[in-house]
């Protein structure tokens, strides 16, 4: 596992042996990256990300690599809060994130004490949670964290389908990649985005 893009591209990143891990697959953050970055290469340049169920940090790494000024990692498990440590520290990334171990109702009720608000947030829940799914989308839908310009990505089985609309969120997208997939939602979202609004970019309004 690595750094895709971006300045720290091509480092290694470590992950944990068995099953309670299971990290974004470098082709599945490839395609997701490619979908963020469409036709403008720094799009993420200065955005905010929140990766929960963050597991080896992976994802939020790669954003921060690409140019994301600020990234929390969610994660209880202390194993894999520290391995995310592990892992930023060994790219000397000293600042610009932070790493939270908390479920979701603590989490959101501290960010929005802090007038926290996310450009994309990805979450990426144990396959097994299915539940978290809709837990997590509708939360997220009644808070503060997601605004009109925030794009959620949820990675999931491609044989499973966590739904189209959450309140507020809506999916606007749905991309499968061999026995995974995205689907991408947005406030105020409306089903799956011709070919032409998908090039236009994801911080542009539709």
């Amino acid at each position: 596992m690595r750094v895709i893009a971006g300045k720290y591209r091509g480092h290694p990143l470590r992950s944990l042996g068995g099953t309670d891990i299971r990290p974004t697959s470098d082709r599945l953050r490839e395609t997701l990256f490619n979908v963020l970055t469409a036709g403008n290469p720094g799009a993420l340049e200065g955005r905010v990300w929140l990766d929960l169920f963050a597991g080896t940090g992976a994802v939020g790494i790669e954003a921060l690599s690409r140019g994301a000024k600020l990234a929390y990692f969610v994660e209880t498990s202390a194993s894999a809060a520290k391995l995310i440590e592990q892992n930023l520290q060994s790219l000397g990334i000293v600042d610009g994130y932070k790493i939270l171990r908390d479920d979701l109702s603590g989490v959101i009720w501290r960010l929005q004490r802090e007038h926290f608000a996310a450009d994309v947030v990805f979450l990426d829940p144990p396959y097994r949670m299915r539940h978290a799914y809709e837990e997590t989308l509708t939360a997220l839908a009644d808070s503060s964290l997601v605004w009109a310009m925030s794009l959620v990505v949820a990675e999931h089985e491609k044989k499973f389908d966590p739904g189209d609309e959450f309140g507020s969120l809506g999916r606007i997208r749905k991309l499968a990649q061999g026995n995974a997939a995205l689907s991408f939602y947005r406030i105020g979202g409306r089903p799956e985005l011709s070919e032409h609004d998908a090039r236009r970019g994801w911080n542009q309004r539709p």
